[in-house]
């Protein structure tokens, strides 16, 4: 099988996984450091998802290294046909998350008017953004391993 951009054990498929990594743990940072987030469910349930995803990203971008390094494919059936589930799975939980906080956060800022957290809805934005983000390398890593997937 030929290796294409985004395959595991190549660096194409390392810098998504990081990507991943990376913006979840920002969605994390954000919204921890803002001090009402664990009042609103859908924030304490991003914060969920993104930890989620950021094991799950890292562990995965752990083993891009290590193909990278041996300079070995990766074309193992029953370890790809996991990897696509534990993918399309923490792409809809992460996709769950930032959708409910993101209407969480359309409700304080257009909705209700104005933010009453004052800085702190700064940090919830941005948050959100991140999940987004975060959300949409896991999206293409999720059609690239279910691709591998069904053309094995």
């Amino acid at each position: 099988m030929k290796d294409f951009a985004g395959t595991p054990g190549t660096l194409t498929g390392l810098f998504l996984r990081m990507g991943q990594c990376l913006f979840a743990a920002g969605a994390i940072a954000s919204m921890v450091t803002s001090k009402g987030f664990f009042n609103v469910t859908a924030f304490c349930y991003l914060i969920a998802s993104m930890a989620l995803q950021v094991i799950w990203s890292f562990g995965l971008a752990f083993l891009d290294a290590y193909f990278l390094a041996k300079k070995k494919s990766f074309h193992n059936h029953v370890l790809l046909s996991l990897f696509v589930v534990g993918d399309w799975c923490t792409g809809l939980l992460s996709l769950a998350a930032a959708a409910s906080s993101a209407g969480v956060t359309v409700l304080y800022f257009h909705d209700l008017g104005s933010c009453s957290f004052g800085e702190e809805c700064t940090k919830f934005q941005l948050s959100v953004a991140f999940a987004f983000l975060s959300w949409i390398s896991i999206f293409i890593s999720s059609l690239i391993m279910f691709w591998i997937w069904a053309a094995s």
